[in-house]
């Protein structure tokens, strides 16, 4: 058995372009794990393995890779930046103890990043931070140090400074030590002198060491006591203080560098094994119910001893079969065990258990908490499952995914494709969550769901390349919704009577608007039994299931709260079905009345725009309907957050490029619903109807 407190479970995030990749390339490097780096830019980085990642230069989905650094060992997850995928950097932080935030030094702290670390925040998960192209134009690391201050609202504990800037960046000053390291222009890591601070910097790293000092020593009231009182602390007693400090994330070490120069990424290292927890410092996760989700006051608590417990947090489908990558939080598991998953009530075996190196892979037979491994073969299990020991059922907190706001239609070319489009997107299903499939039973075509154009872009290729399904793709749809606007009091009565026993259902109910957001929600104020408490599900399951189809054009409904105050019943003919039909005509008949509205999603989007064209910009996103929230002006350009209509956004990217002549960028998600004008509305209701006529 390995000693616990010697693993690290560490994930790299950060906004699209802030170099994880290559910084991940480089830590494999430096451990010994790979012989030569390869660059994003060649399409030949190792955890850029698909041939969609190689071409765009862009991580898609999630790798694993393990290796080790001074008698530590590193299980690192690199995750991708763009905002179409950030379901699986929400998925990685779920399971990891660490992170380490990569923020480029002339971007700053970009959009991404700000959900990227608001994940974290809500996974409580330590991280340092690493402020990664100091070589680059415009790089400047004390703005960016800045950024995480005012935009992030983050503490940054500044552990390092550069030597130089751009093009003369050569290095970095190691406050903690008091030591300065400078590489030399050969590009490799290990060419680096340890050297005196220069003589320019002495006094802006004294000024800065005594802040890390200050800060730090917060931790500790003693130690801050003879602090003041002139007494310096020692290394090792500052270290503590900082890993106590990192732990509970009162503050987030901060080191800079240049991954792609290999200029401090040891440093790095050693900050990853120096400060951040290993599994068993971490709060253990919360045990659930599996009937309402709520904890149940147990933890999983990290340890071998203890029986097994693990969750699976990733599928993926490779020339191997289906991989499941599981976290496991306690106890041990062997090949040809047999175990629980509490989420579908079946038991499997495990046959294959493989270590992975992104898509390399070594066979081990055992593995135990704290590890991160992947099982070959497994049947039923789906993203967020518990696994665990068959005479200790248990499940570990779920995840949740965001809806798709976005849809397209497909259809295959030909007839052979049909059958191996079902399996492939059974596939890619299975592998991500926010990514969704059905069938319109009218037509027939095949409605694709996913978080923006560039998520169901890349589906569609991968269908293409890795499955040979070649599609006709549609035009894309938003995913339009339903709501009421005002209060209505409404009676219904279902009864039938044709020989033999009837039906018999009288309901007194109150239909008004939730708050947006809150969904359908359901109360019963029957007093006096007129209507029998066992009558109030089917009462329930018939509104609920009428929900799907709003009375504007059949799009779902959103935020409406029913209250059923009253009602009556025959003693003979009521039943559930009774009550249920009687739901559903009341929904039929009292919707209309209730000022149905339809309401359509908002993003946020983030633009960014160079000086000059800043008012153009501007001018377009008022043109599709958008409301400027703040301007922020950066050094290259200025960065506009505005709430804008997704209905208007397809194909922007495009038009963005032609408007800021290809600087401009944007990245968007999903905010919330809102009504749509009514010219809208009307234009859309119509070709909603239209149609579904022509079905």
């Amino acid at each position: 058995m390995t000693d616990l407190s010697h693993y690290r479970n560490i994930g790299i995030f950060a906004h699209v372009d802030a170099g994880k990749t290559t910084t991940t390339e480089r830590i494999l490097k430096l451990t010994g794990k790979i012989h030569k780096t390869g660059e994003v830019h060649d399409g030949a980085a190792t955890t850029d393995f698909m041939e969609q990642e190689a071409e765009r230069g862009i991580t898609i989905q999630s790798a694993a890779t393990t290796c080790f650094w001074k008698d530590h060992r590193l299980n690192i997850i690199d995750t991708p930046g763009h905002v179409d995928f950030t379901v699986e950097v929400y998925r990685s932080l779920k399971v990891l103890d660490g992170g380490v935030g990569v923020f480029c030094g002339s971007g700053g702290v970009e959009p991404q990043s700000e959900t990227n670390w608001r994940y974290a925040n809500d996974s409580e998960v330590s991280r340092i931070i690493f402020v990664n192209k100091l070589d680059r134009m415009g790089a400047d690391f004390y703005r960016v140090v800045g950024q995480v201050k005012k935009v992030l609202g983050a503490t940054p504990l500044v552990m390092t400074l550069p030597i130089g800037i751009e093009d003369d960046f050569v290095g970095v000053v190691d406050l903690l030590s008091q030591k300065a390291y400078v590489w030399d222009d050969t590009g490799l890591p290990e060419n680096y002198e340890v050297t005196d601070i220069p003589e320019d910097m002495v006094e802006k790293a004294a000024e800065y060491r005594e802040q890390l000092i200050e800060t730090a020593l917060e931790q500790d009231d003693d130690l801050l006591m003879a602090y003041m009182e002139g007494e310096e602390p020692t290394e090792e007693q500052l270290k503590d203080c900082i890993r106590k400090g990192t732990h509970n994330l009162t503050f987030f070490p901060t080191y800079c560098g240049s991954a792609f120069k290999n200029k401090g990424i040891q440093l790095v290292l050693d900050a990853v094994t120096d400060y951040l927890p290993s599994p068993t410092q971490v709060d253990p996760q919360d045990l659930t119910d599996p009937e309402t989700g709520e904890p149940t006051g147990e933890k999983a608590i990290v340890s071998a001893e203890e029986p097994l417990r693990a969750l699976a947090f990733k599928i993926m489908d490779d020339r191997f079969g289906a991989l499941t990558f599981i976290r496991i939080y306690s106890g041990v598991m062997k090949k040809g065990d047999t175990i629980l998953n509490s989420a579908t009530g079946k038991t499997e075996r495990i046959g294959r258990m493989v270590e992975m190196h992104a898509d390399d892979r070594t066979e081990i037979s055992t593995a135990q908490a704290g590890d991160i491994i992947a099982v070959v073969g497994m049947k039923n299990v789906q993203t967020g499952h518990t696994l665990c020991d068959p005479n200790h059922e248990c499940t570990l907190e779920p995840m949740i995914f965001p809806e798709p706001v976005i849809s397209i239609a497909v259809k295959p070319k030909d007839k052979a494709a049909t059958e191996k489009m079902g399996i492939a997107i059974g596939k890619l299903v299975a592998e991500d969550p926010s990514f969704q499939v059905e069938t319109d039973e009218d037509s027939g075509e095949t409605i694709l769901k996913g978080m923006g154009e560039l998520h169901l872009d890349i589906k569609v290729d991968i269908l293409k390349r890795t499955y040979g399904v070649e599609l006709e793709v549609g035009a894309p749809q938003v995913a339009y919704r339903e709501t009421i606007t005002q209060p209505v009091e409404d009676s219904y009565t279902h009864k039938k009577q044709s020989g033999g026993s009837g039906q018999f259902g009288k309901i007194d109910y109150r239909i008004r608007p939730n708050e947006p957001g809150e969904g359908f929600t359901f109360e019963s104020t029957v007093v006096g039994g007129n209507v029998p408490k066992e009558f109030f599900p089917a009462i329930e399951k018939g509104f609920r299931g009428m929900m799907e189809e709003g009375p504007l054009a059949g799009f779902p409904m959103l935020d409406v709260h029913v209250d059923l105050y009253d009602g009556g019943y025959h003693a003979v003919d009521s039943s559930a079905v009774a009550f249920e039909i009687a739901a559903k005509g009341a929904y039929r008949q009292s919707m209309p009345k209730a000022g149905p509205q339809l309401i359509e999603p908002i993003m946020k989007v983030d633009v960014f725009s160079p000086d000059d064209n800043v008012g153009d910009v501007i001018g377009d996103l008022n043109r599709r309907r958008g409301m400027i929230k703040d301007q922020e002006p950066g050094t290259t350009g200025v960065r506009i957050k505005a709430d804008v209509p997704l209905a208007e956004m397809f194909g922007y990217i495009g038009h963005l490029r032609t408007i800021t002549s290809g600087r401009g960028q944007f990245s968007m998600e999903f905010s919330h619903y809102l009504p749509c004008p009514n010219q809208v509305a009307e234009q859309v209701i119509a070709e909603e109807k239209e149609r579904r006529a022509k079905k």
